[in-house]
C-alpha cells in the first residue's frame, strides 16, 4: 500500500510516499512544494499543480493530510487553511481516501511523546526509514503523517480481525 503524506502551508508544503507492507515502511519519495510570492490565488494554483503532479507521478493509494490548529493571526490560519484545501482537494481528485491527523496525534504515533519538536521527529523519521534523505523539515513533517496514517491503518485491520 502506496502512502503520501501531506503537511499543508501557503508557503512551503511538505509531501512524503512511503510503502507500507503489514508493519514494514519503505521511503518511496519526499519533497516541498513551494508557492512562491505574489498574490494568494496563483500561489494555491501553484500548490495545486505541484501537488497533482506529484500524485501522477508516485499513484499513492492512500492520503494523509495534517490537521491545522488555530492560531492568534486569523489571517495567517485562514491563508494556511486555504492551502490545506488545496491539500485535500487534490487527492480527493484522485479518488484517494484521506485520513486526517492532529499534529500531536501524529507526534505521539512517530516519536512517542505528543509535543515532539522538529528534530526528535526528523530523528524518528529516519530510524522508520533508513537511508532516507529528507528534503527539509516539511517533507519529514510529511512522512510523519504518511507513517502514522499507515500505523493507523495496521492497527484498524487488527481490530477488524479480531
Amino acid at each position: 500500500m502506496r502512502v503520501i503524506g501531506i503537511d499543508p502551508g501557503l508557503r512551503h508544503l511538505g509531501w512524503g510516499v512511503i510503502e507500507a507492507e503489514g508493519s514494514r515502511l519503505r521511503h518511496v519519495a519526499n519533497g516541498v512544494c513551494d508557492s512562491g510570492q505574489g498574490e494568494l490565488a496563483g500561489r494555491l494554483l501553484s500548490l495545486y499543480d505541484q501537488l497533482t503532479d506529484i500524485l501522477h507521478r508516485f499513484q499513492p493509494d492512500l492520503a494523509a493530510v495534517e490537521q491545522t490548529f488555530v492560531n492568534r493571526d486569523g489571517a495567517g490560519t485562514l491563508k494556511l487553511g486555504q492551502a490545506r484545501g488545496i491539500a485535500l482537494l487534490v487527492p480527493a481528485q484522485f479518488g484517494l481516501e484521506i485520513g486526517e491527523y492532529s499534529p500531536n496525534t501524529v507526534k505521539k504515533t512517530v516519536v512517542g511523546v505528543g509535543h515532539a519538536d522538529k528534530r526528535q521527529v526528523d530523528h524518528m523519521v529516519k530510524m522508520q526509514l533508513p537511508g532516507v534523505a529528507i528534503s527539509g523539515p516539511d517533507a519529514a513533517d510529511a512522512l510523519a503523517v504518511a507513517i502514522c496514517h499507515a500505523h493507523h491503518l495496521g492497527t484498524q485491520r487488527l481490530r477488524v480481525r479480531a
